[in-house]
């Protein structure tokens, strides 16, 4: 889930993940070589160009403002085309994307909350992005594998929802990790959508005013903290085996391109740092490390289906990333005995010193993978 609102502890987990080299890039936020620069400030969210070529662009922000911020480039209905959450303060990052010629907006969000500030920018020119056959067959393949975790998803769901309607509180709490294992490997490509993640992934505190309060986590607390299911859990379970049915027929029609990919994994590693090692995603049930393998999972899938390309452009990223990811993984096999199942220690029993030990993993594993987006374009 997109994290809105911050505690001190994920503050603090954000402020070491963008002070890592390279996550904090001396990218040039006036625009030079040819970027976009993007100032991200508390109160404005300003652009060098409004008119860019279409194809590739880069986006060099630094946010001067006191508050970790997000960019969006974003379709004209709020689709997403590409992001960087976690930006903090004094710092700078550079995205990568792929555009076609048409109109856009580029939104800043101080706080990581709301619709942001916006600027309407537009690409321009007929060309495209220029792609080779490995480019075209890892989008192909990706789209496959998203789909499929989709699909696998609603079964699953469905046992958990069951669960709940029959009001057994145990079966459901036995199946709710599970139900969520693919949307969070593929959590980019659904919230390329806009407005499916607030309806079945938002947590409490990320509630917009106004906002009904629907999905996973409303259920969580209803299982975990109130320990009681009625009627209102009962409609729940309805609306999100619904919404997630709208999901799975809206995937297929997902933008899908090879940095849009590589961005992805970098977002799926700012959601572990944001909201797995914090102990925030999962508050209720703790079942952090289950979400949080299933999104190191995801970002490696994006990985490795574009690695023949990047070892062409970048072989030291390449084995940096691979070094990495094994890292992490064998770092995350410490916490169940099982390497085939998800049956993880709950993260409440997971001390200070194992989290930091875990951030420090995701900070290694994120540094270069903010550089994959630029490695696949050379």
């Amino acid at each position: 889930m997109r994290p809105v609102r911050l505690s001190v502890v994920t503050a603090a987990t954000v402020a070491a993940l963008t002070a890592v080299p390279g996550c904090a890039e001396k990218s040039d936020a006036k625009g030079g070589d040819g970027a976009v620069g993007v100032v991200a400030k508390d109160d404005a969210c300003e652009v060098s160009k409004k008119e860019f070529p279409a194809g590739h662009v880069r986006l060099a922000v630094e946010n001067k403002g006191t508050k970790v911020t997000e960019v969006y480039l974003l379709f004209p209905d709020d689709r997403i085309v590409t992001e960087r959450e976690n930006i903090g303060p004094g710092t700078r990052a550079t995205i990568t994307a792929e555009v076609k010629a048409g109109d856009y907006e580029i939104a800043c969000k101080p706080g990581m909350k709301g619709d942001g500030i916006r600027q309407k920018v537009t690409a321009t020119g007929g060309k495209a992005a220029a792609r080779s056959p490995e480019m075209d067959a890892a989008v192909a393949a990706y789209r496959t594998y998203v789909q499929r975790q989709a699909d696998e998803t609603l079964p699953k769901v469905k046992v958990f929802t069951d669960a709940v309607r029959a009001g057994d509180i145990e079966g459901a709490k036995k199946a709710y990790a599970a139900s969520r294992i693919g949307w969070e490997r593929t959590e980019p490509v659904a919230e390329s959508f806009g407005d499916i993640d607030p309806k079945v992934d938002v947590r409490e505190d990320g509630l917009e005013p106004g906002q009904k309060w629907t999905g996973w986590h409303r259920l969580e607390k209803a299982l975990w903290q109130e320990k009681k299911l009625g009627p209102e859990a009962t409609a729940l379970a309805g609306t999100l085996d619904k919404d997630l049915a709208d999901w799975v027929k809206r995937v297929g029609k997902a933008e899908i391109t090879p940095t849009s990919m590589a961005n992805g994994a970098k977002e799926l590693l700012d959601e572990v740092a944001t909201g797995k090692v914090t102990g925030e995603e999962e508050r209720y049930s703790h079942t952090d490390l289950v979400d949080f393998k299933a999104n190191v999972e995801g970002a490696q899938t994006s990985y490795e289906l574009l690695k023949p390309i990047a070892s062409k452009n970048d072989p030291a990223l390449v084995a940096e990333l691979d070094r990495q990811f094994a890292s992490l993984n064998a770092l995350l096999d410490k916490y169940r005995a099982d390497k085939a199942s998800y049956d993880f220690t709950p993260y409440d029993k997971v001390g200070p010193a194992q989290r930091k030990e875990l951030s420090d993993g995701v900070n290694a594993l994120a540094e270069p993978l903010s550089k994959l987006a630029a490695a696949v374009v050379k």
